[in-house]
C-alpha cells in the first residue's frame, strides 16, 4: 500500500532517512511478530498430533478475521489516505469492538483449555503483535 500511494500527501512520507513515520516502523516490527506467531501457530497444527481443532473453533477464528481483521484493514486503510479521517472513527471503534471480542471467544472458550505452554506462546504473538500493530496505525491516524 505504501508503494502504491507513496505520493499522497497524507502519508507523510519522506525522500530521506528515516523515510516513514515511526508509527510504520512499529507496524512493521510488531507485525513482524505477529505473523511469526501466526506461522509458528499454523506449523504447529500441521503436525498429526496437534491437529485436534474442532469446527466451532474454526468457524469462531473464521468469524474475527472475516467480519473483524478484514473490514479493519479496509477501514483503517481508507482512513489513512482520506483528508478527513475522522468520519471512519466510529465505524473503526465499531469493527475493533467486534474484533476483540471475537478473539476473546476464541482464546477464552477455545484455547484456554487446551493450548499448551508453546501454543499459547504463538498465540500471543499472533494477538498482541496484531493489537499493537493496530495500536501504532491508529496512532498514526488519528493522533
Amino acid at each position: 500500500m505504501l508503494l502504491l500511494f507513496r505520493h499522497n500527501a497524507h502519508l507523510q512520507l519522506n525522500s530521506e532517512f528515516p523515510y516513514l513515520p515511526w508509527q510504520f516502523l512499529v507496524v512493521g516490527l510488531a507485525g513482524t511478530v505477529a505473523t511469526l506467531g501466526g506461522i509458528l501457530d499454523w506449523r504447529y497444527h500441521r503436525n498429526p498430533l496437534n491437529l485436534k481443532i474442532p469446527k466451532k473453533e474454526r468457524d469462531a477464528e473464521a468469524a474475527a478475521l472475516g467480519l473483524g481483521g478484514v473490514p479493519m484493514f479496509l477501514l483503517m486503510s481508507i482512513a489513512t489516505l482520506h483528508h478527513k479521517p475522522t468520519i471512519l472513527l466510529i465505524p473503526i471503534v465499531i469493527v475493533l469492538i467486534y474484533t476483540v471480542v471475537a478473539i476473546s471467544y476464541d482464546e477464552f472458550v477455545f484455547h484456554i483449555k487446551r493450548c499448551g505452554p508453546v501454543e499459547n506462546a504463538y498465540h500471543r504473538m499472533l494477538v498482541f503483535g496484531n493489537g499493537a500493530a493496530w495500536l501504532a496505525w491508529f496512532h498514526y491516524i488519528y493522533c
